[in-house]
């Protein structure tokens, strides 16, 4: 089978994709002749390679000496061990709520446990489970797919998915919100995230019908809380056991605590800076109340911050000296970014109580906008709802918020580079990535993390393996820092390529320290109430912005060493050359 080379190259998110993953069968006839050459001009050359740790040794690596380094099972504590979980796939359950394929799936998950894998994420479908009426919950589906966990041994993190699969990076599949909600939406259309030009966004929620009892008496929060009693009450045998070990709580679009600022289906396409999501009547009425409250009646919504597709020196707002940078502006992206911290308390407290007792996490994701974080407007994540600047730290405050919750922050892109980025993006994931964790890590809570995109190559490994331990593992007891745990995403036959398969399973061993899989690893304790309620003004005081841990250049748990990296970038660089 020819490729079609076209596809081979910067992705709607700015990454390079590596190539090392596809077969011979794979290649045209030129590729695979550049290959051979490629080949044969590496080997015939003597390469000396600089090993640019924090040791400054400079080392000859021979093509014996690329296998991954790192301590050893009989010299490492079990504090440096990270569990490893697998996204399943999107569809694993049908819109129809029917759980198909299942033979196949039970040999994949024996495959993923044989490979020391701890564990499966998995979307919990609010538009399935829900779908055929108010209250009216089917989870058969559901319990049959973790009785097929369970049986392999592998534990199990359940997602409650209340926004639509359909319309983001990455989506393949639909499944949209409840069809009963979504008739109540076609009556009142304002319950839908609006933008300025008054598109509705149908993919959640919006967060100003949190307390709303538009839903058959019900407000969208008492929606969220009687679906997670009934996931709890549900599924209690696998509680009990041990099997589900974590729940992350779906507070927006693509699970994510943000506003739905860029919505492919909309026509937003990358880098674009998106939109401001606060236009339905719920959020205008709210607003002006505000406003008014403050003494500044007259001001209105943004009127001057552009459209999807724009870049920040276009606009009025994000331009240099522009709206963001007003008093008008400061109040205006104070209040945004504060109704999305209510939003999250809130349903993160009805979960706490939903969960209380059970030997659970509870977690919920924020979304990693790295594009225009090098702009000094950090436009594409004001829209989204992280007023984040370059003095002003717009995550801390969630983590704070999180942490009465006893929650962990489940952060994204942790597989990306710098110099995988587009210059015209002023993408910065990796200084995105080092902020956000090193924030989760001073207010003292659990920090887990996804890769943004499917990658299977060791750049996208061992820049994991960096974010997973910044400071390396300490042969002498806990690392300095290190996350909670790590979900790949996501399950698929091109993972399970052997090629691709074999590097996953170096990964998997290099996360778990080198030590041996350990079952008894994730055995959470019973989850305790939620603390006292934090002031807004409390939580603000987290924005003022501090310097983040410092990370090493490279991790100590490397997956091919450098030899190996020359070669990936060598075939890239003949590949992406056609």
């Amino acid at each position: 089978m020819n490729i079609n080379m076209a596809s081979i190259g910067t992705s709607k998110l700015g990454v390079t994709p590596e190539v090392m993953g596809f077969s011979h069968q794979e290649l045209s006839l030129v590729m695979f002749k550049k290959f051979k050459l490629a080949r044969k001009q590496l080997l015939q050359q003597n390469l000396t390679f600089t090993n640019r740790r924090k040791t400054g040794i400079a080392q000859a690596i021979a093509p014996e000496a690329t296998k991954a380094t790192g301590a050893t099972s009989s010299s490492v504590p079990l504090a440096n061990y990270v569990p490893v979980y697998v996204m399943l796939p999107l569809d694993v359950i049908s819109l129809d709520n029917v759980f198909r394929n299942q033979d196949k799936y039970e040999k994949q998950f024996k495959e993923l446990r044989a490979a020391g894998v701890d564990g499966i994420m998995v979307d919990v479908w609010w538009g399935i489970v829900e779908a055929n009426g108010p209250r009216q919950y089917d989870w058969s589906a559901y319990r049959s797919l973790f009785q097929h966990v369970q049986k392999t041994g592998l534990k199990i993190q359940a997602i409650m998915s209340f926004h639509q699969c359909g319309g983001n990076i990455g989506d393949d599949v639909y499944i949209p919100i409840p069809k009963w909600v979504l008739t109540i939406g076609e009556n009142n259309p304002d319950i839908f995230y609006t933008n300025q030009a008054g598109t509705r966004n149908k993919e959640c929620l919006s967060l100003a019908v949190d307390n709303q009892p538009l839903f058959e008496s019900r407000t969208a929060v008492q929606m969220y809380s009687d679906y997670m009693r009934s996931f709890r009450e549900n599924m209690s045998d696998f509680l009990e056991a041990g099997s589900i070990v974590d729940i992350e709580i779906g507070l927006g679009p693509a699970g994510e605590l943000r506003y739905p600022a860029y919505t492919q289906s909309q026509g937003w396409e990358f880098p674009g800076i998106g939109e401001f999501q606060c236009y339905d009547k719920y959020m205008r009425t709210d607003f002006k109340e505000a406003v008014t409250k403050a003494g500044y009646p007259q001001w209105d919504l943004p009127d001057d911050a552009g459209t999807y597709n724009d870049i920040p020196v276009k606009t009025g707002f994000f331009g240099p000296n522009g709206t963001y940078l007003t008093e008008k502006g400061k109040f205006f992206l104070t209040w945004y970014s504060s109704k999305l911290l209510l939003h999250g308390d809130q349903i993160l407290d009805e979960a706490n109580k939903a969960f209380l007792g059970c030997k659970v996490k509870l977690s919920a994701k924020v979304a990693g906008i790295h594009w225009w974080y090098k702009d000094a407007s950090h436009a594409a994540e004001l829209t989204s709802g992280y007023y984040n600047l370059d003095n002003r730290d717009g995550y801390r405050p969630i983590a704070r918020m999180m942490s009465r919750h006893h929650g962990t922050l489940n952060f994204t892109c942790l597989e990306m580079r710098n110099s995988e980025q587009p210059a015209y993006a002023k993408s910065g994931p990796q200084e995105l990535v080092q902020q956000v964790l090193s924030v989760g890590w001073k207010e003292n809570i659990d920090v887990a993390g996804e890769n943004a995109l499917s990658r299977y190559d060791s750049y996208a490994y061992n820049q994991i393996l960096l974010n997973a331990r910044p400071n390396g593992i300490n042969n002498n007891g806990p690392p300095k820092l290190k996350m909670a745990g790590l979900t790949y995403l996501r399950l698929s036959e091109k993972l399970l390529q052997r090629r691709n398969f074999n590097t996953f399973k170096t990964f998997v061993k290099k996360m778990h320290a080198d030590l041996d899989y350990c079952p008894e690893y994730e055995k959470p304790a019973p989850l305790g109430r939620s603390k006292m309620e934090i002031s807004m003004d409390e939580l603000l005081t987290a924005t003022q912005r501090t310097k983040p841990f410092p990370w090493d250049e490279q991790t100590d748990a490397r997956i091919g060493g450098i030899l190996a990296e020359y070669w990936d970038t060598l075939l890239n660089k003949f590949f992406l050359s056609n």
